[in-house]
């Protein structure tokens, strides 16, 4: 082969090298513009329909990240420990349930599975007769505790804390939950809290332990009352 068309290789090489490189640049500020404000797509659609069933969003399932999408999209970081910049970016993503289904297979997907099943049975059996934002309440006092420094720091060993929930101790835990508790479970995962943070929760017409009482109610949902 001649010096010529050896160059002339080397350039076609380079050219295609430098396309390749763009391209990846583009398809990267494309998936970046989905998360942002003035975005448009299915992405922003999923964000605005999760934040709405959530009760973050109160605007239209439109496809459009405006400002009343930036401002549900703050509340949301807010309630979850976010930097609240209203820019849905890999960590609010993955907080939404959206980022982690199409990317890494990492080791923490088989314990979000146990987590599921495990939250989703104690739902089940503390809370199936509740509406299902109750139901979702209750899934989220126990994430409550795993971030809280007074529990243990992790879903089986709040659930399983003696004495923490009647649920356990009359074996109910064992039922088979039903889909709309394995829901709550998931969602309470994915970031809702509509016990607004509370750790503990139980029944004011059954309860008789004047300690509980004692402590600062947040909302009352169905049955019970949720509190800190």
């Amino acid at each position: 082969m001649s010096r010529k068309s050896v160059r002339v290789l080397c350039l076609i090489i380079f050219m295609i090298f430098l396309i390749v490189i763009y391209n990846s640049i583009c398809q990267k500020n494309e998936v970046e513009a989905l998360s942002k404000y003035g975005s448009r797509g299915q992405e922003v659609i999923t964000i605005q329909t999760k934040l709405k069933r959530w009760g973050y969003y109160k605007g239209s399932v439109d496809g459009i990240y405006g400002s009343k999408t930036v401002e549900a999209v703050k509340y949301f970081q807010k309630k979850n420990g976010l930097t609240a910049d209203g820019i849905a970016g890999e960590k609010t993503l993955k907080a939404m349930g959206i980022y982690n289904n199409s990317t890494s297979n990492s080791s923490g997907g088989s314990s979000s599975s146990s987590d599921v099943n495990l939250l989703s049975r104690l739902v089940y059996a503390e809370a199936r007769g509740e509406t299902y934002s109750g139901q979702v309440a209750v899934a989220a006092v126990v994430l409550n505790r795993v971030r809280s420094s007074s529990f243990p720091n992790t879903v089986a060993g709040v659930i399983y804390q003696s004495g923490a929930f009647d649920g356990v101790s009359d074996g109910q835990i064992n039922l088979t939950p039903d889909s709309t508790a394995k829901k709550a479970a998931q969602d309470a995962l994915n970031g809702w809290d509509p016990s607004y943070g509370a750790i503990y929760y139980f029944n004011p017409n059954t309860a008789t332990n004047k300690w509980i009482w004692s402590r600062p109610m947040t909302v009352v949902i169905g049955k019970h009352r949720f509190c800190k």
